[in-house]
């Protein structure tokens, strides 16, 4: 497998010092692989800090900014950070009124940032946590007890961190990430298997002219095989799975996510099926999004998350966000 690298041990710290040259409106500490809002701490405002593995840009670095994520804290490559960074990352964007760690929920991820609450609460820090775990395809996976999280990280993200940016308190941008959490859904596919800078090559055998439904975001095995379906098919099948999980009773943002090696031209042509069947099922779509921002580095796929939102939700989602993968409103 051809890769852009130099070799696969520097990977992060590589792109991490790219990322700082793109974007000095970050601080990025390439060494302790934290990224921090550079007006960080803000005066009186929550701090939002999630992170995971790296391999999954632009989340969680991407994310960094005014209206989002206040930190981020990248691992290895499909690796959880250590509670250090986490810590350090809290203690960065720390105001004095508080800290929400946003975790999805995968087994290394939920022990370390445990763990970080912890130490950060032993130094004075108030830490609140909210688990994601939207992921609909299989109760428990290789990396979790329970719902893996996936799609619907972007919009706890998104949503507790406009709360945040507002001057709204801990238990209130706790409470958002929460109910989003609560009204999301996920389905993923995968049409390829991934490859790791480590491996080099495919880490799963995918065959030719099969596809995996209920694919998890590390190449986790989903619900089960088939052989290739058309876009409208492979709608069909999201979309109704996550319907039937949701049952949503009012307007609903929509994700349509790509795993990191499908095209946009791919990517709205299964948007235009999704809207179809939404429009089928009579759930109201308010907002979409289409775009590679959860993905699983060179995967070919796409997944579908749903959040249903209220007038408030709706409002958060709209506010102004100027991050490195998200922005609008300014």
């Amino acid at each position: 497998m051809k890769m852009l690298i130099n070799v696969p041990e520097t990977v992060v710290a590589d792109a991490l010092r790219g990322m700082a040259a793109a974007h000095p409106e970050l601080s990025v500490d390439v060494a302790n692989r934290v990224v921090v809002r550079r007006d960080a701490p803000v005066a009186g405002q929550v701090g939002v800090v999630s992170g995971g593995g790296s391999g999954h840009e632009p989340l969680h670095g991407g994310f960094v900014g005014p209206g989002m994520l206040s930190a981020a804290c990248p691992g290895e490559v499909f690796t959880s950070p250590v509670p250090d960074q986490m810590v350090r990352a809290a203690a960065a964007v720390d105001s004095g009124a508080g800290v929400l760690f946003v975790v999805k929920n995968y087994t290394g991820d939920v022990l370390n940032f445990d763990m970080a609450a912890e130490l950060a609460e032993d130094e004075g820090i108030q830490v609140a946590k909210v688990l994601v775990n939207d992921d609909v395809a299989v109760t428990d996976s290789l990396y979790t007890a329970g719902r893996r999280g996936t799609g619907a990280t972007l919009f706890v993200e998104k949503l507790a961190g406009a709360a945040a940016e507002e001057g709204a308190p801990l238990e209130h941008v706790e409470a958002i990430a929460r109910r989003v959490n609560d009204r999301s859904r996920s389905f993923g596919v995968a049409l390829s298997a991934v490859t790791t800078p480590a491996k080099g090559s495919p880490t799963f055998d995918l065959p030719e002219g099969e596809l995996e439904l209920g694919i998890g975001i590390h190449g986790e095995p989903g619900r089960e095989r088939r052989a290739m379906m058309t876009s409208r098919e492979i709608a069909d099948f999201a979309v109704h799975t996550v319907v039937e999980d949701l049952l949503p009773s009012g307007p609903v943002i929509v994700l349509v996510n790509g795993m990191g090696g499908t095209p946009l031209l791919e990517l709205y042509g299964f948007n235009a099926e999704v809207q179809r069947v939404l429009t089928e099922q009579r759930v109201p779509v308010a907002r979409t999004l289409v775009g590679n921002y959860v993905t699983s580095l060179d995967m070919a796929g796409c997944s579908v998350t749903l959040c249903q939102v209220d007038e408030e939700l709706l409002r958060l989602w709209d506010a102004p966000v100027q991050t490195a993968a998200l922005r609008w409103g300014r």
